[in-house]
């Protein structure tokens, strides 16, 4: 667990201590975003897109994922601050050549000497060029694979199961979003985020993605009957999957009316771990969670 840093509040100038959080990767290692400790804390007024997540990359696999920017209520004043967090540096992939060289011959190249200049041999002059170990010339002239002739495809690959989920413990309701922002990235959903621009007033929280439409409600009221049909119509609106988390849960009427519609409920309790609560739910988690 990383250590307590003392974070001086702009408006009071009282320190607080911050511990910075540490979120799962897809790979199982944990992350965290990097604090710029040299740079003074911004005092947060208004909540835009670019202040909510910062772009982290995991120090195990590289990847790169979107996870809520470090942020601090001041203790004394109630001010909110967002920790300033080093930029993603970019990493730049080597070719392992100069530009240009691709293809050209080297000195002791035998075949530059005879041939023209970039004519490459032909098959005939290189034999077994392009057969797999073990192939044949004529299973490679057949246009086999692995054994198998031109017009019968090889069997499908296995597929590979998908791991188990990583929750994160719920104390705000920011976590609450970030929970399921993760559950709908490991459903597969891709390149999910907070919409841009200022929230309509409402207890719940939009979330989407490509296909997506969700509504994570982090209140300690279960969700009624309005609130399903809401996130069911920007569903309809955007020819999306609308999908509903809650930590309360729901009203019987909101329970029958999802059925109806066919949209997933989940609900999600302090340990991070969202659960179905109705047959689309279990439907969209599928059979391998």
């Amino acid at each position: 667990m990383a250590e307590a840093v003392p974070v001086r509040c702009p408006a009071c100038l009282r320190e607080n201590g911050y511990t910075a959080p540490v979120f799962p990767c897809a790979c199982g290692s944990p992350v965290h975003p990097p604090l710029d400790l040299a740079a003074p804390p911004v005092q947060l007024t208004h909540r835009t897109w670019s202040d909510t997540w910062v772009t982290v990359r995991c120090t195990s696999c590289g990847r790169e994922s979107e996870w809520p920017h470090p942020e601090l209520g001041c203790g004394s004043c109630g001010t909110v601050v967002l920790i300033p967090v080093h930029p993603l540096e970019r990493v730049e992939s080597g070719s392992g050549a100069e530009p240009g060289t691709q293809g050209a011959q080297s000195p002791a190249d035998p075949a530059g000497a005879d041939g023209p200049a970039g004519a490459a041999p032909s098959a005939a002059a290189r034999p077994g060029q392009g057969q797999g170990p073990g192939r044949s010339p004529d299973a490679a002239g057949r246009g086999g694979t692995g054994g198998h002739p031109a017009h019968i495809p090889p069997p499908p690959a296995t597929p590979v199961p998908r791991p188990a989920f990583r929750p994160v413990t719920i104390r705000t309701a920011r976590d609450a979003v970030a929970t399921a922002a993760l559950y709908l990235r490991w459903l597969g959903f891709r390149d999910v985020r907070q919409p841009d621009g200022r929230p309509i007033p409402s207890a719940a929280v939009d979330l989407r993605a490509p296909g997506l439409v969700a509504q994570v409600d982090p209140t300690t009221a279960p969700a009624g009957l309005r609130a399903v049909e809401c996130v069911w119509l920007n569903g309809l609106t955007a020819s999306a999957t609308s999908v509903y988390f809650s930590l309360a849960g729901y009203t019987k009427d909101a329970r029958a009316r999802a059925d109806e519609l066919g949209i997933p409920l989940f609900v999600m309790d302090l340990t991070g771990m969202p659960q179905p609560v109705n047959d689309p739910a279990d439907a969209l988690v599928g059979p391998d969670a």
